[in-house]
Protein backbone atom coordinates (compact mmCIF):
# COMPACT_ATOMS: atom_id res chain seq x y z
CA UNK A 1 0.00 0.00 0.00
CA UNK A 2 1.18 3.53 -0.78
CA UNK A 3 2.82 4.97 2.34
CA UNK A 4 1.00 8.30 1.93
CA UNK A 5 -2.36 6.51 1.69
CA UNK A 6 -1.53 4.47 4.78
CA UNK A 7 -0.69 7.59 6.77
CA UNK A 8 -3.88 9.27 5.56
CA UNK A 9 -6.04 6.31 6.71
CA UNK A 10 -4.37 6.23 10.13
CA UNK A 11 -5.02 9.95 10.61
CA UNK A 12 -8.67 9.65 9.55
CA UNK A 13 -9.20 6.69 11.87
CA UNK A 14 -7.64 8.59 14.77
CA UNK A 15 -9.84 11.59 14.08
CA UNK A 16 -12.91 9.37 14.03
CA UNK A 17 -11.99 7.81 17.36
CA UNK A 18 -11.35 11.25 18.76
CA UNK A 19 -14.80 12.49 17.75
CA UNK A 20 -16.43 9.47 19.33
CA UNK A 21 -14.52 10.02 22.53
CA UNK A 22 -15.47 13.70 22.65
CA UNK A 23 -19.09 12.80 22.01
CA UNK A 24 -19.08 10.28 24.84
CA UNK A 25 -17.47 12.75 27.22
CA UNK A 26 -19.97 15.38 26.17
CA UNK A 27 -22.87 13.00 26.80
CA UNK A 28 -21.55 12.16 30.25
CA UNK A 29 -21.40 15.84 31.07
CA UNK A 30 -25.10 16.17 30.33
CA UNK A 31 -27.28 15.52 33.35
CA UNK A 32 -29.59 12.55 33.36
CA UNK A 33 -33.08 13.71 34.34
CA UNK A 34 -35.80 11.80 36.18
CA UNK A 35 -39.19 13.51 36.48
CA UNK A 36 -41.57 11.80 38.91
CA UNK A 37 -45.21 12.92 38.92
CA UNK A 38 -47.74 11.74 41.48
CA UNK A 39 -51.46 12.16 40.79
CA UNK A 40 -53.53 14.08 43.37
CA UNK A 41 -50.88 14.35 46.10
CA UNK A 42 -51.06 17.26 48.54
CA UNK A 43 -48.33 18.64 50.77
CA UNK A 44 -49.97 17.24 53.92
CA UNK A 45 -49.01 13.72 52.82
CA UNK A 46 -45.24 13.90 53.40
CA UNK A 47 -43.01 13.86 56.43
CA UNK A 48 -40.72 16.51 54.95
CA UNK A 49 -43.72 18.85 54.74
CA UNK A 50 -44.50 18.42 58.41
CA UNK A 51 -46.76 15.37 58.72
CA UNK A 52 -45.21 13.17 61.41
CA UNK A 53 -47.98 10.57 61.09
CA UNK A 54 -46.99 9.29 57.64
CA UNK A 55 -44.10 7.12 56.46
CA UNK A 56 -42.30 8.54 53.42
CA UNK A 57 -38.61 7.81 54.13
CA UNK A 58 -37.30 7.87 50.57
CA UNK A 59 -39.10 11.06 49.59
CA UNK A 60 -38.02 12.69 52.85
CA UNK A 61 -34.41 11.67 52.20
CA UNK A 62 -34.63 13.15 48.71
CA UNK A 63 -35.78 16.39 50.32
CA UNK A 64 -32.98 16.34 52.88
CA UNK A 65 -30.40 15.93 50.13
CA UNK A 66 -32.03 18.30 47.68
CA UNK A 67 -34.24 21.39 47.75
CA UNK A 68 -37.79 21.44 49.14
CA UNK A 69 -40.14 24.03 47.64
CA UNK A 70 -42.68 25.45 50.09
CA UNK A 71 -44.57 27.75 47.69
CA UNK A 72 -45.01 25.57 44.62
CA UNK A 73 -48.34 25.68 42.76
CA UNK A 74 -50.01 24.06 39.80
CA UNK A 75 -51.45 26.73 37.53
CA UNK A 76 -54.44 24.47 36.88
CA UNK A 77 -55.47 21.82 39.41
CA UNK A 78 -56.88 19.18 37.08
CA UNK A 79 -54.82 16.42 35.52
CA UNK A 80 -55.20 16.99 31.76
CA UNK A 81 -54.56 20.73 31.81
CA UNK A 82 -51.82 20.48 34.43
CA UNK A 83 -49.92 17.86 32.44
CA UNK A 84 -50.18 19.97 29.31
CA UNK A 85 -48.62 22.87 31.22
CA UNK A 86 -45.89 20.61 32.63
CA UNK A 87 -44.93 19.31 29.19
CA UNK A 88 -44.97 22.68 27.42
CA UNK A 89 -44.15 25.27 30.08
CA UNK A 90 -47.25 27.30 29.20
CA UNK A 91 -50.46 28.37 30.90
CA UNK A 92 -53.62 26.48 29.98
CA UNK A 93 -54.99 29.29 27.82
CA UNK A 94 -51.89 28.87 25.60
CA UNK A 95 -51.80 25.05 25.54
CA UNK A 96 -55.52 25.03 24.65
CA UNK A 97 -55.80 21.68 26.41
CA UNK A 98 -58.29 20.50 29.01
CA UNK A 99 -61.34 18.32 29.47
CA UNK A 100 -64.41 19.76 27.68
CA UNK A 101 -62.17 22.16 25.76
CA UNK A 102 -60.11 19.97 23.46
CA UNK A 103 -56.93 18.07 22.76
CA UNK A 104 -53.48 19.51 22.25
CA UNK A 105 -52.50 20.75 18.79
CA UNK A 106 -49.46 19.09 17.14
CA UNK A 107 -47.63 22.41 16.87
CA UNK A 108 -47.89 22.83 20.66
CA UNK A 109 -46.59 19.31 21.30
CA UNK A 110 -43.61 19.88 19.00
CA UNK A 111 -42.24 22.39 21.54
CA UNK A 112 -42.68 20.09 24.54
CA UNK A 113 -39.66 19.06 26.59
CA UNK A 114 -39.70 15.36 25.50
CA UNK A 115 -39.52 16.34 21.83
CA UNK A 116 -36.84 18.98 22.34
CA UNK A 117 -34.69 16.66 24.46
CA UNK A 118 -34.89 13.83 21.96
CA UNK A 119 -33.82 16.24 19.22
CA UNK A 120 -30.86 17.17 21.46
CA UNK A 121 -29.69 13.55 21.64
CA UNK A 122 -31.34 12.42 24.85
CA UNK A 123 -32.80 8.97 25.27
CA UNK A 124 -36.40 9.64 26.32
CA UNK A 125 -38.73 7.35 28.25
CA UNK A 126 -42.25 7.65 29.62
CA UNK A 127 -44.41 5.38 31.75
CA UNK A 128 -47.77 5.76 33.43
CA UNK A 129 -50.73 8.02 32.84
CA UNK A 130 -50.03 10.31 29.87
CA UNK A 131 -53.17 12.26 30.67
CA UNK A 132 -53.86 13.97 27.35
CA UNK A 133 -53.99 13.40 23.61
CA UNK A 134 -52.43 15.26 20.70
CA UNK A 135 -54.51 15.70 17.57
CA UNK A 136 -53.43 13.14 14.98
CA UNK A 137 -50.90 11.54 17.37
CA UNK A 138 -52.96 10.17 20.23
CA UNK A 139 -50.83 9.61 23.34
CA UNK A 140 -47.56 10.04 21.40
CA UNK A 141 -45.97 6.67 22.16
CA UNK A 142 -43.91 6.89 18.97
CA UNK A 143 -42.21 10.05 20.24
CA UNK A 144 -40.35 8.23 23.02
CA UNK A 145 -37.49 5.75 22.88
CA UNK A 146 -39.03 3.69 25.68
CA UNK A 147 -42.74 3.58 26.35
CA UNK A 148 -44.72 2.32 29.32
CA UNK A 149 -47.60 4.78 29.12
CA UNK A 150 -51.28 4.32 28.60
CA UNK A 151 -54.47 6.18 27.66
CA UNK A 152 -57.06 7.61 30.00
CA UNK A 153 -56.60 6.91 33.69
CA UNK A 154 -54.63 3.65 33.18
CA UNK A 155 -55.15 0.89 35.75
CA UNK A 156 -53.83 -0.04 39.16
CA UNK A 157 -53.70 -3.65 37.93
CA UNK A 158 -50.41 -3.86 36.02
CA UNK A 159 -51.69 -6.59 33.71
CA UNK A 160 -54.37 -4.27 32.34
CA UNK A 161 -51.79 -1.72 31.20
CA UNK A 162 -50.76 -3.09 27.82
CA UNK A 163 -47.34 -1.46 27.66
CA UNK A 164 -46.51 -2.58 31.23
CA UNK A 165 -47.95 -6.10 31.18
CA UNK A 166 -44.51 -7.79 31.20
CA UNK A 167 -44.02 -6.56 34.78
CA UNK A 168 -47.34 -7.93 36.04
CA UNK A 169 -46.05 -11.25 37.41
CA UNK A 170 -43.51 -9.69 39.77
CA UNK A 171 -45.33 -6.40 40.33
CA UNK A 172 -49.11 -6.98 40.02
CA UNK A 173 -49.84 -3.47 41.35
CA UNK A 174 -48.93 -0.71 38.92
CA UNK A 175 -47.04 1.60 41.28
CA UNK A 176 -44.04 -0.69 41.77
CA UNK A 177 -44.11 -1.70 38.11
CA UNK A 178 -43.10 1.86 37.27
CA UNK A 179 -40.12 1.46 39.57
CA UNK A 180 -39.13 -1.67 37.62
CA UNK A 181 -39.63 0.10 34.28
CA UNK A 182 -37.37 2.90 35.51
CA UNK A 183 -34.67 0.41 36.45
CA UNK A 184 -34.74 -1.08 32.96
CA UNK A 185 -34.49 2.33 31.30
CA UNK A 186 -31.55 3.31 33.51
CA UNK A 187 -29.69 0.11 32.61
CA UNK A 188 -30.36 0.57 28.90
CA UNK A 189 -29.24 4.20 28.93
CA UNK A 190 -25.97 3.11 30.53
CA UNK A 191 -25.57 0.37 27.93
CA UNK A 192 -26.09 2.92 25.15
CA UNK A 193 -23.89 5.49 26.90
CA UNK A 194 -26.53 8.18 26.36
CA UNK A 195 -27.97 10.84 28.66
CA UNK A 196 -31.60 10.13 29.40
CA UNK A 197 -34.81 11.84 30.49
CA UNK A 198 -37.16 9.47 32.27
CA UNK A 199 -40.70 10.71 33.00
CA UNK A 200 -42.87 8.60 35.30
CA UNK A 201 -46.52 9.53 35.90
CA UNK A 202 -47.85 7.40 38.72
CA UNK A 203 -51.56 6.70 38.83
CA UNK A 204 -51.40 6.84 42.62
CA UNK A 205 -52.94 8.19 44.76
CA UNK A 206 -55.81 9.00 42.35
CA UNK A 207 -59.25 7.64 43.21
CA UNK A 208 -60.84 5.17 43.16
CA UNK A 209 -58.33 4.15 45.81
CA UNK A 210 -56.78 0.71 45.30
CA UNK A 211 -53.68 0.47 47.46
CA UNK A 212 -51.11 -2.25 46.91
CA UNK A 213 -52.10 -5.00 49.42
CA UNK A 214 -48.39 -5.65 49.91
CA UNK A 215 -48.41 -2.62 52.20
CA UNK A 216 -51.65 -3.24 54.11
CA UNK A 217 -49.86 -3.31 57.46
CA UNK A 218 -48.23 0.11 57.09
CA UNK A 219 -51.24 2.11 58.35
CA UNK A 220 -53.45 -0.66 59.69
CA UNK A 221 -55.88 0.72 62.30
CA UNK A 222 -54.02 4.05 62.39
CA UNK A 223 -55.85 7.29 63.14
CA UNK A 224 -54.83 10.67 61.78
CA UNK A 225 -55.02 14.24 62.99
CA UNK A 226 -57.40 16.32 60.92
CA UNK A 227 -56.11 19.62 59.49
CA UNK A 228 -57.04 22.82 61.31
CA UNK A 229 -59.41 23.83 58.51
CA UNK A 230 -61.30 20.53 58.38
CA UNK A 231 -65.09 20.49 58.11
CA UNK A 232 -68.02 22.44 56.78
CA UNK A 233 -67.93 24.99 59.58
CA UNK A 234 -64.45 26.00 58.35
CA UNK A 235 -65.80 26.78 54.88
CA UNK A 236 -68.75 29.04 55.63
CA UNK A 237 -66.75 32.11 54.56
CA UNK A 238 -65.96 30.71 51.11
CA UNK A 239 -67.83 31.82 48.01
CA UNK A 240 -71.17 30.34 47.04
CA UNK A 241 -69.72 29.82 43.57
CA UNK A 242 -67.14 27.35 44.88
CA UNK A 243 -69.92 25.30 46.46
CA UNK A 244 -71.68 24.63 43.13
CA UNK A 245 -69.27 21.98 41.89
CA UNK A 246 -68.87 18.36 42.85
CA UNK A 247 -65.92 19.29 45.08
CA UNK A 248 -68.41 20.46 47.71
CA UNK A 249 -70.51 17.30 47.50
CA UNK A 250 -67.49 15.05 47.80
CA UNK A 251 -66.93 15.95 51.42
CA UNK A 252 -69.77 13.49 52.07
CA UNK A 253 -69.69 11.42 48.87
CA UNK A 254 -66.09 10.42 49.52
CA UNK A 255 -66.61 9.77 53.25
CA UNK A 256 -64.36 12.46 54.68
CA UNK A 257 -67.21 13.57 56.93
CA UNK A 258 -68.03 10.07 58.16
CA UNK A 259 -64.89 7.89 57.86
CA UNK A 260 -61.88 10.16 57.63
CA UNK A 261 -59.30 7.74 59.00
CA UNK A 262 -60.17 4.94 56.58
CA UNK A 263 -60.02 7.29 53.59
CA UNK A 264 -56.66 8.64 54.67
CA UNK A 265 -55.22 5.17 55.32
CA UNK A 266 -55.87 4.27 51.68
CA UNK A 267 -54.55 7.60 50.44
CA UNK A 268 -51.33 7.43 52.43
CA UNK A 269 -50.80 3.74 51.64
CA UNK A 270 -50.82 4.54 47.94
CA UNK A 271 -48.21 7.25 48.50
CA UNK A 272 -46.13 4.81 50.55
CA UNK A 273 -45.88 2.60 47.44
CA UNK A 274 -44.62 5.58 45.41
CA UNK A 275 -42.00 6.07 48.10
CA UNK A 276 -40.89 2.45 47.67
CA UNK A 277 -40.72 2.92 43.87
CA UNK A 278 -38.47 5.94 44.40
CA UNK A 279 -36.21 3.75 46.50
CA UNK A 280 -36.02 1.24 43.64
CA UNK A 281 -35.02 3.99 41.23
CA UNK A 282 -32.31 5.48 43.42
CA UNK A 283 -30.91 2.03 44.17
CA UNK A 284 -30.52 1.34 40.45
CA UNK A 285 -28.80 4.68 39.88
CA UNK A 286 -26.24 3.75 42.51
CA UNK A 287 -25.83 0.26 41.09
CA UNK A 288 -25.15 1.64 37.60
CA UNK A 289 -22.74 4.26 38.90
CA UNK A 290 -24.62 7.30 37.56
CA UNK A 291 -26.27 8.65 40.71
CA UNK A 292 -23.85 11.58 40.86
CA UNK A 293 -24.97 12.87 37.47
CA UNK A 294 -28.72 12.28 37.71
CA UNK A 295 -31.19 14.99 38.71
CA UNK A 296 -34.46 13.87 40.29
CA UNK A 297 -37.58 16.04 40.34
CA UNK A 298 -40.55 14.91 42.44
CA UNK A 299 -43.96 16.59 42.39
CA UNK A 300 -47.70 16.10 41.74
CA UNK A 301 -50.04 17.19 38.95
CA UNK A 302 -52.33 18.84 41.49
CA UNK A 303 -53.11 18.72 45.16
CA UNK A 304 -56.06 17.10 46.89
CA UNK A 305 -58.74 18.41 49.23
CA UNK A 306 -59.36 15.75 51.86
CA UNK A 307 -62.09 17.42 53.89
CA UNK A 308 -60.54 20.86 54.30
CA UNK A 309 -63.25 23.55 54.47
CA UNK A 310 -65.80 20.76 53.94
CA UNK A 311 -64.74 19.95 50.35
CA UNK A 312 -63.15 17.01 48.55
CA UNK A 313 -61.16 16.44 45.33
CA UNK A 314 -59.22 19.29 43.62
CA UNK A 315 -59.80 21.98 40.93
CA UNK A 316 -60.51 24.89 43.29
CA UNK A 317 -57.91 27.54 44.21
CA UNK A 318 -57.64 26.64 47.91
CA UNK A 319 -54.17 25.68 49.14
CA UNK A 320 -54.84 21.95 49.51
CA UNK A 321 -55.79 21.76 45.84
CA UNK A 322 -53.46 24.25 44.17
CA UNK A 323 -50.24 23.96 46.20
CA UNK A 324 -48.28 20.72 45.89
CA UNK A 325 -45.00 19.13 46.94
CA UNK A 326 -41.88 19.80 44.91
CA UNK A 327 -38.40 18.45 45.57
CA UNK A 328 -35.47 18.95 43.22
CA UNK A 329 -32.33 16.92 43.89
CA UNK A 330 -29.25 17.76 41.86
CA UNK A 331 -26.20 15.92 43.24
CA UNK A 332 -23.93 18.39 41.45
CA UNK A 333 -25.30 21.43 43.28
CA UNK A 334 -24.66 22.89 46.71
CA UNK A 335 -28.09 21.74 47.83
CA UNK A 336 -26.66 18.26 48.29
CA UNK A 337 -24.31 19.46 51.03
CA UNK A 338 -26.92 20.67 53.48
CA UNK A 339 -30.69 20.66 53.85
CA UNK A 340 -32.34 23.54 52.02
CA UNK A 341 -35.84 24.87 51.65
CA UNK A 342 -37.03 27.68 49.47
CA UNK A 343 -40.03 29.96 49.82
CA UNK A 344 -39.73 31.20 46.24
CA UNK A 345 -42.98 31.23 44.29
CA UNK A 346 -42.82 28.52 41.62
CA UNK A 347 -45.28 26.76 39.32
CA UNK A 348 -45.75 23.71 37.10
CA UNK A 349 -45.06 25.88 34.04
CA UNK A 350 -41.45 25.96 35.30
CA UNK A 351 -40.75 22.25 34.75
CA UNK A 352 -40.21 22.30 31.00
CA UNK A 353 -37.78 25.27 31.16
CA UNK A 354 -35.94 23.65 34.09
CA UNK A 355 -35.56 20.31 32.33
CA UNK A 356 -34.35 21.99 29.16
CA UNK A 357 -31.90 24.08 31.19
CA UNK A 358 -30.52 20.94 32.83
CA UNK A 359 -29.91 19.51 29.36
CA UNK A 360 -28.33 22.73 28.05
CA UNK A 361 -31.14 23.03 25.51
CA UNK A 362 -32.37 26.57 24.65
CA UNK A 363 -35.69 27.47 26.27
CA UNK A 364 -38.29 28.51 23.65
CA UNK A 365 -39.64 32.03 23.97
CA UNK A 366 -43.23 30.78 23.96
CA UNK A 367 -42.82 29.24 27.42
CA UNK A 368 -44.33 31.14 30.35
CA UNK A 369 -42.26 29.32 32.95
CA UNK A 370 -38.69 29.93 34.04
CA UNK A 371 -35.83 27.66 35.04
CA UNK A 372 -35.65 26.75 38.72
CA UNK A 373 -31.93 26.00 38.63
CA UNK A 374 -30.83 29.36 40.14
CA UNK A 375 -32.70 28.41 43.31
CA UNK A 376 -30.52 25.34 43.78
CA UNK A 377 -27.58 27.64 44.43
CA UNK A 378 -29.46 30.52 46.05
CA UNK A 379 -32.69 29.17 47.59
CA UNK A 380 -33.30 32.42 49.47
CA UNK A 381 -33.88 34.39 46.26
CA UNK A 382 -37.15 34.98 44.38
CA UNK A 383 -37.81 34.32 40.71
CA UNK A 384 -41.14 36.09 40.23
CA UNK A 385 -43.74 38.21 41.96
CA UNK A 386 -46.90 36.30 41.06
CA UNK A 387 -48.55 33.48 39.13
CA UNK A 388 -52.06 32.88 37.82
CA UNK A 389 -54.26 29.99 38.91
CA UNK A 390 -56.93 28.85 36.46
CA UNK A 391 -60.11 26.80 36.66
CA UNK A 392 -62.21 26.47 33.53
CA UNK A 393 -63.10 22.82 34.21
CA UNK A 394 -66.43 21.39 35.32
CA UNK A 395 -70.09 21.40 34.40
CA UNK A 396 -70.93 24.38 36.59
CA UNK A 397 -69.64 27.65 35.11
CA UNK A 398 -70.04 29.15 38.60
CA UNK A 399 -66.85 27.37 39.69
CA UNK A 400 -64.83 28.73 36.77
CA UNK A 401 -62.48 31.43 38.00
CA UNK A 402 -59.11 33.10 37.74
CA UNK A 403 -56.85 33.68 40.74
CA UNK A 404 -53.64 35.63 41.28
CA UNK A 405 -51.14 34.27 43.80
CA UNK A 406 -48.11 35.95 45.36
CA UNK A 407 -45.88 34.62 48.14
CA UNK A 408 -48.17 36.11 50.78
CA UNK A 409 -51.55 36.80 49.16
CA UNK A 410 -54.11 34.99 47.03
CA UNK A 411 -56.93 36.78 45.21
CA UNK A 412 -59.82 35.14 43.35
CA UNK A 413 -62.58 36.85 41.41
CA UNK A 414 -65.71 34.71 41.24
CA UNK A 415 -67.46 36.26 38.25
CA UNK A 416 -70.66 34.20 38.09
CA UNK A 417 -74.02 35.68 39.08
CA UNK A 418 -77.62 34.48 39.24
CA UNK A 419 -80.66 34.82 41.53
CA UNK A 420 -78.81 33.17 44.42
CA UNK A 421 -75.32 34.70 44.23
CA UNK A 422 -73.44 37.76 43.07
CA UNK A 423 -69.86 38.22 41.85
CA UNK A 424 -67.55 37.72 44.81
CA UNK A 425 -63.98 38.53 45.75
CA UNK A 426 -61.81 36.38 47.99
CA UNK A 427 -58.52 37.57 49.45
CA UNK A 428 -56.40 35.33 51.66
CA UNK A 429 -53.31 36.39 53.56
CA UNK A 430 -51.26 33.20 53.35
CA UNK A 431 -48.56 34.54 55.66
CA UNK A 432 -50.92 35.34 58.52
CA UNK A 433 -53.58 32.73 57.72
CA UNK A 434 -52.03 29.71 55.93
CA UNK A 435 -55.20 27.63 56.40
CA UNK A 436 -57.36 30.26 54.66
CA UNK A 437 -59.81 30.64 57.51
CA UNK A 438 -60.60 34.30 56.89
CA UNK A 439 -61.66 36.13 53.73
CA UNK A 440 -59.76 39.41 54.06
CA UNK A 441 -61.76 40.96 51.20
CA UNK A 442 -64.57 41.50 53.70
CA UNK A 443 -62.36 43.55 56.07
CA UNK A 444 -61.85 47.29 56.00
CA UNK A 445 -58.60 47.97 57.86
CA UNK A 446 -56.04 50.11 56.06
CA UNK A 447 -53.51 47.36 55.32
CA UNK A 448 -56.14 44.95 54.00
CA UNK A 449 -57.65 47.62 51.74
CA UNK A 450 -54.17 48.32 50.35
CA UNK A 451 -53.55 44.59 49.81
CA UNK A 452 -56.89 44.21 48.06
CA UNK A 453 -56.17 47.05 45.67
CA UNK A 454 -52.72 45.62 44.95
CA UNK A 455 -54.10 42.16 44.22
CA UNK A 456 -56.87 43.52 42.02
CA UNK A 457 -54.18 45.22 39.96
CA UNK A 458 -52.11 42.03 39.84
CA UNK A 459 -55.18 40.07 38.80
CA UNK A 460 -55.89 42.51 35.98
CA UNK A 461 -52.33 42.03 34.69
CA UNK A 462 -52.82 38.27 34.55
CA UNK A 463 -56.14 38.69 32.77
CA UNK A 464 -54.49 41.02 30.24
CA UNK A 465 -52.01 38.23 29.47
CA UNK A 466 -54.95 35.86 28.97
CA UNK A 467 -56.66 38.25 26.57
CA UNK A 468 -53.45 38.77 24.61
CA UNK A 469 -52.26 35.16 24.43
CA UNK A 470 -55.28 32.84 24.60
CA UNK A 471 -55.45 30.41 21.69
CA UNK A 472 -58.22 31.16 19.17
CA UNK A 473 -59.73 27.70 19.56
CA UNK A 474 -61.22 25.40 22.24
CA UNK A 475 -63.31 28.20 23.82
CA UNK A 476 -60.56 30.02 25.70
CA UNK A 477 -61.12 33.56 24.51
CA UNK A 478 -64.59 33.88 26.08
CA UNK A 479 -63.01 33.85 29.56
CA UNK A 480 -61.23 37.09 28.80
CA UNK A 481 -64.69 38.60 28.98
CA UNK A 482 -66.15 36.55 31.83
CA UNK A 483 -63.20 37.08 34.18
CA UNK A 484 -63.12 40.85 33.68
CA UNK A 485 -63.68 42.51 37.07
CA UNK A 486 -65.05 45.81 35.78
CA UNK A 487 -67.12 44.73 32.80
CA UNK A 488 -70.87 44.88 33.61
CA UNK A 489 -72.43 41.45 33.97
CA UNK A 490 -75.00 42.27 31.29
CA UNK A 491 -72.15 42.49 28.78
CA UNK A 492 -70.96 39.00 29.67
CA UNK A 493 -74.17 37.17 28.84
CA UNK A 494 -73.24 36.40 25.24
CA UNK A 495 -69.86 35.00 26.33
CA UNK A 496 -71.53 32.58 28.78
CA UNK A 497 -73.09 30.71 25.85
CA UNK A 498 -69.56 29.83 24.68
CA UNK A 499 -68.54 28.09 27.92
CA UNK A 500 -68.10 24.36 27.26
CA UNK A 501 -70.14 22.12 29.54
CA UNK A 502 -68.76 18.99 31.08
CA UNK A 503 -70.47 15.91 29.64
CA UNK A 504 -68.80 13.01 31.36
CA UNK A 505 -66.34 11.87 33.97
CA UNK A 506 -63.16 11.70 31.89
CA UNK A 507 -60.76 12.72 34.62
Amino acid sequence: MNIRLLIFLVVVLAMGCGRKGNENRSNKQKANIIFLLADDQNTLSLGCYGNEEVQTPNIDKLGEEGLIFDRHYNTTAICMASRASILTGMYEYKTGTNFTHGDMKPEVWEKSYPILLQEAGYLTAFAGKFGLEVEGKGICEDDFDFWGGGPGQTYYETAKNKSMAKYAREYPHATLSYGAFSQDVIKEAVNQDKPFCLSISFKAPHKPAKPDPKFDNVYKDKTFTKPLNFGREKGEHLSLQSKQGRQYARFYDWNYATNYDEEMRKYYQQIYAIDVALGMIRSELEKQGIAENTVIIYTSDNGFISGSHGYGSKVLPMEESSRVPLIVFDPRSKSEETKHRTGALTANIDFAPTILDLANVPIPENMDGISLLPLLEKPEEDLREQIAFINVFGSSPATHSLSCITKELKYTFWWYSDDTMKPTEELFNLKEDPYELKNYATLSDTQTVANLEKMRSNYDKELDKWKENAVPYNQYQCYGVLFDRVLPYSEKLSAIDKVPLYKGNKK
